[in-house]
């Protein structure tokens, strides 16, 4: 069932969001080569904390961690660890916080140092993505609108679409209905009404969109090896259009 959210619950979901927002801010100053993945995630569950939020992951299905930190070929759902990042990786970090029962979820791609043209190209595709799929995201148009919008683009640059890692509604549950690929048929699926609070989340690959999930049953990473990026936002659909809940 589709829960649709209310104006005041999406000024509350806006709450968590901002939490967010300004942790992803903060990170990006202190991402560069030599730190390592679990300083900050550190980082972030301090942040969130210190403002009167849940870093929701913690305990999640089991999964210990306040962030999911995905270098290079992995796609989402990686361990922080003590490695440090080196000049030339790039790296997904995704958080969620809960903020009075409600749920802001964002993942963001960073360049660690200088990166090659095509890490650079990868990633501003990766978020052009994200951006033209929001901007279908209105009253009407259909979840097949928001899919096609991201699939084309990526395709266009020669990239894929990760298929088997879905987008969700999100609200005070971290997953909720729609579960839903970032790939489809303009005109086709759900139908998106005002009140929907949806995560647009799209994870592109350089090379095929298969990926493999490694033994500890949790890091995705691409099945050919090649380098992966990810930008989502939690984003609410109004009468007004599209309010991007988590914006930085």
């Amino acid at each position: 069932m589709i829960i649709l959210k209310t104006k005041d619950e999406i000024e509350q979901m806006k709450k968590a969001g901002k939490i967010v927002a300004e942790c992803h801010r903060e990170i990006a100053k202190m991402i560069k080569p030599g730190v390592t993945t679990m300083q900050i995630n550190d980082y972030v569950e301090a942040f969130i904390r210190k403002r009167g939020a849940e870093p929701y992951t913690i305990g999640f299905n089991g999964y210990q961690y306040a962030t999911c930190a995905s270098v290079n070929d992995v796609i989402a759902h990686g361990f922080p660890n003590h490695k440090p990042l080196q000049r030339g990786d790039i790296v997904t970090i995704d958080m969620v916080a809960r903020y009075n029962g409600w749920m802001g979820d964002s993942a963001w791609s960073y360049a660690v140092g200088e990166i090659s043209e095509q890490a650079q190209k990868l990633m501003d595709v990766t978020k052009e993505c994200l951006y033209l799929g929001i901007k279908q995201a209105v009253v009407g148009n259909r979840l097949g609108d928001v899919t096609h919008a991201i699939q084309s683009h990526a395709e266009a640059h020669g990239f894929s679409v990760v298929r088997d890692l879905l987008a969700h509604g999100i609200g005070r549950d971290l997953h909720e209905e729609p579960n839903y690929a970032h790939v489809g048929k303009p005109g086709k699926g759900l139908r998106l009404k005002a009140g929907m609070v949806l995560t647009i989340e799209p994870m592109i690959n350089e090379g095929t969109y298969r990926m493999v999930v490694d033994p500890d049953g949790w890091t995705a990473r691409t099945a050919d090896g090649k380098w992966s990026a990810q930008y989502e936002h939690t984003v609410a659909i109004t009468e007004d259009g599209p309010i991007i809940l988590t914006e930085q």
